[in-house]
């Protein structure tokens, strides 16, 4: 057939496509503007209520001890051969059996993961890593270089850069959606996941325009579209939607104590600490639509029944993409969104039970 018709018949499904494109940006500008509204004032009434803190966050110069507590690993740098971006990480167990590769979430690091640091390092190789954009690893500048294809070629050379074939890879949140996209494009390196409320981005974007009550859910989502601004109002009143987040008394990390706290406000609040984290939800929307996608990868998928950010609907969105018999799903009842910090003997018993197999 020749070109010329060829894109003639293509041209209105580029059209179409363009159109969709351009109603949807229309809508997320739109969002975005009534949350930085909503956000605002949130941020506000917090430094209304507490002035002494003033309009910004306050520097931390001296990180606290609980970060360098040695029996959670060895803090190391490594760099990527795709990028050259150096990349922070705790590891321990170094021969004591697989790779156990953990990927946190936001507004997290790696210290989210010291229980299951500590949990598996007896039998497993143990490495908690620091996303790029966050805390000690490399922060690039540009908003293109926290897209989901550069994030999942990261992971590929975390593996093989730590001398790995595969690993058993665990993660949370924004982690868990860049390990689906990993067990998507690089099967082979993932011999099984642990995942724990998050979903694969072209679920959340199928289940999302079915269920409006998601997105209201994710309202913060819109928020971080824009430039600058969700920095500025993070750091009010010295990063108190942060604190109230991780420390609230019914959708935060129970037992959280002041010094875990500043595990993760030390990151933050270190210059453009956060620009490359909200730089992740930045690329979000540029990635619509996605295509459905197939999982396969051997599973177990935890999910808090009291998840505040994610309906349990998600779960079943997920089971349908599996291969029959792939996965292992727990939903677990009166838990939240943390629960790698929050529960985590639960979330250690699962673990156990489904890696049994592995262990020599």
């Amino acid at each position: 057939m020749p070109e010329l018709v060829v894109t003639a018949l293509l041209a209105p499904s580029r059209l179409t496509l363009k159109l969709l494109r351009a109603f949807l940006w229309s809508l997320v500008f739109f969002a975005a503007l009534v949350a930085a509204a909503v956000y605002g004032c949130i941020a506000l009434t917090h430094v209304l209520c507490r002035p002494r803190r003033g309009f910004c966050g306050r520097p931390r110069r001296t990180p606290p001890a609980c970060l360098s507590d040695p029996a959670l690993g060895k803090h190391s740098f490594l760099t990527l051969k795709s990028s050259g971006l150096r990349l922070h990480y705790v590891s321990a167990g170094h021969g004591n059996g697989p790779l156990m590769l953990f990927l946190h979430g936001f507004p997290e690091n790696w210290f989210s993961w010291r229980y299951q640091l500590r949990e598996f390092q007896s039998h497993f190789h143990v490495v908690a890593v620091d996303l790029r954009g966050y805390g000690s690893s490399d922060a690039p500048r540009d908003v293109g270089c926290y897209n989901i294809d550069l994030l999942t070629a990261d992971i590929q050379d975390v593996i093989l850069g730590l001398g790995y074939s595969k690993c058993i890879l665990v993660a949370h949140d924004w982690g868990a959606v860049i390990a689906w996209n990993f067990s998507i494009y690089y099967p082979s390196l993932v011999e099984r996941m642990v995942v724990v409320n998050g979903p694969p981005l072209s679920v959340y974007q199928a289940y999302s325009m079915h269920h409006i009550s998601q997105l209201f859910r994710s309202n913060y989502l819109f928020l971080f579209q824009l430039p600058w601004l969700p920095e500025k109002l993070l750091s009010m009143s010295d990063f108190q939607i942060l604190k109230t987040t991780l420390t609230h008394h019914k959708s935060g990390i129970p037992h959280l104590s002041p010094s875990e706290l500043e595990a993760f406000l030390y990151d933050f609040s270190q210059p453009s600490g956060l620009t490359g984290p909200l730089n992740y939800y930045r690329n979000l929307i540029r990635n619509f639509p996605l295509e459905p996608q197939e999982l396969a990868t051997p599973t177990l998928l935890l999910w808090g029944e009291k998840d505040t950010y994610f309906e349990q609907g998600l779960v079943g969105a997920i089971s349908n993409r599996f291969v029959p018999g792939r996965l292992e799903a727990h939903i677990l009842p009166g838990v939240g969104h943390w629960i790698p910090q929050s529960h985590p003997e639960e979330m250690h018993q699962y673990m156990w039970a489904f890696l049994q197999d592995l262990l020599h």
